[in-house]
């Protein structure tokens, strides 16, 4: 993203809240065939790729919690560290990163103010966002992750090269395409 943002100055990159299998939906068991195949086939090898560290959790946890942390570390004007720290909790140390105390944890780790974040998860300050995230992903007809969505005209998901993201701008751009039609 950030590399889309240096070869293109104009694009702003807004993060926003999926959560990929909410209530009631079960999560997957990360021993299970599933799983282990997709890692094995896909996201490993993607992985390796980008040079990025990845094993696959040991559990699946609801991700909601950590989408509400996210956003109250927006409003710290820290999401991208916060973020950056939630993805290597999950994706590196295998951290259940839907528990409260892993969230508020990452939080004093980047020097922000854990406390603060406990108190607005117990009083759901930043549900209703997170939610409206949700509601607005389902309208776009957004089922997976990564989405990469470009003036709510145009998507694309699953991991994509910068000059994939940067065609599915220049479509958007040219005028073509509108999908609320």
């Amino acid at each position: 993203m950030h590399e889309l943002q240096r070869v293109d100055p104009d694009v702003n990159i807004t993060w926003r809240a999926f959560e990929l299998r909410p209530e009631p939906a079960p999560t997957l068991d990360p021993a299970g065939d599933y799983l282990r195949r997709a890692w094995a086939n896909s996201v490993y090898p993607m992985a390796e790729r980008l040079g990025v560290d990845m094993k696959l959790p040991p559990l699946q946890p609801r991700s909601r919690r950590a989408h509400e942390a996210a956003h109250w570390a927006g409003q710290q004007r820290r999401f991208d560290d916060y973020h950056r720290a939630v993805f290597r909790a999950f994706f590196e140390r295998g951290e259940d990163i839907g528990d409260v105390d892993v969230l508020v944890a990452l939080a004093n780790a980047q020097g922000l103010p854990g406390d603060s974040l406990r108190h607005a998860l117990e009083q759901r300050a930043f549900e209703e966002s997170v939610l409206r995230d949700e509601r607005d992903a389902q309208l776009m007809g957004l089922g997976g992750v990564p989405a990469f969505v470009a003036d709510r005209r145009a998507a694309a998901t699953g991991v994509q090269t910068v000059e994939g993201l940067k065609g599915l701008l220049d479509y958007v751009r040219s005028g073509t395409l509108d999908i609320n039609k």
